[in-house]
């Protein structure tokens, strides 16, 4: 997944803003602008790397004389001890830079990290883990790339990539009498051309009259592997499935061996613990 070097600099911009750089106190109050150091990143966990350019961008957005060598690049496993990269020049910007690189780093690492367990967890087997649209507000395109770098695929990037008929969609479609069938040839016709139509059931014989009416892909919500299989058997490779709800790494494995084809987590991304990284200081 390539990453967009303007929206990405809208971002650091935006968190460096945040931060007051600018206005950093204690830096300018103490440190000399002519003093000069150089700092590294270092592993306290492991986990897989997600967010070094990220974390590199944000030190050169800040001072563009700094230099920043990476060592372990994104998608590399890391662990407890590692040198992720260096970077040298003026300490003060360092300073003023260096807890927003490592929000970056720490948060996309986490997900990236929490994303490789699932996949593992589901090694063999012919499902692919998906992400959410659970995502930080803001921060979609950064945590849905650390998903990629962690080796799960991306869901929807957004409301106009494919045609999704959630729960609430059909509760308001039976209030108007309009039926699944119909709902889905409107949606056939009116939508962009090549667009896949997705419906959100609850249970086995919904999902059978899901791929009757036509969608191409069942979201199986929040329901046991027993009832995953039947629907798997009653849809009979007429449609793609998708399990959804209630999936956590204990379980994985056994919603993966129903037969679905994906499983969508939304705890990749608005839940994940942030990986311990740190920034020290080389001869202070």
């Amino acid at each position: 997944m390539r990453l967009n070097n303007k929206i990405i600099d809208e971002l650091i911009t935006r968190a460096l803003a945040e931060d007051c750089i600018g206005r950093d106190v204690t830096t300018n109050a103490l440190i000399k602008d002519n003093w000069q150091g150089q700092a590294y990143f270092l592993a306290k966990a492991e986990g897989v790397l997600a967010g070094i350019e990220i974390a590199r961008r944000v030190f050169i957005k800040t001072d563009s004389s700094l230099k920043f060598a990476v060592l372990i690049k994104d998608g590399q496993e890391i662990k407890s001890g590692d040198i992720i990269a260096r970077v040298n020049g003026r300490l003060s910007s360092i300073l003023k830079a260096e807890r927003t690189a490592l929000n970056f780093l720490q948060h996309l690492s986490g997900i990236a990290t929490e994303t490789s367990r699932y996949v593992a967890a589901v090694k063999g087997l012919p499902v692919k883990i998906l992400d959410t649209r659970k995502t930080t507000p803001g921060l979609r395109i950064l945590e849905k790339y650390a998903v990629k770098t962690g080796g799960g695929q991306n869901h929807r990037m957004d409301l106009s990539d494919s045609i999704l008929i959630k729960d609430n969609h059909l509760a308001i479609l039976h209030k108007q009498r309009i039926s699944l069938k119909e709902a889905i040839a409107t949606a056939t016709q009116k939508a962009p051309a090549k667009l896949k139509i997705e419906v959100e059931v609850q249970t086995p014989q919904a999902a059978k009259q899901a791929v009757e009416a036509g969608t191409d892909i069942i979201m199986l919500d929040n329901m046991n592997p027993a009832d995953m299989k039947q629907a798997v058997k009653l849809v009979n490779k007429r449609a793609s499935i998708e399990a959804s709800g209630g999936i956590t790494l204990a379980n994985v494995r056994a919603v993966a061996e129903t037969g679905v084809d994906y499983i969508s987590i939304g705890a990749l991304t608005h839940s994940v613990k942030a990986l311990d990284i740190s920034l020290e200081y080389e001869d202070i």
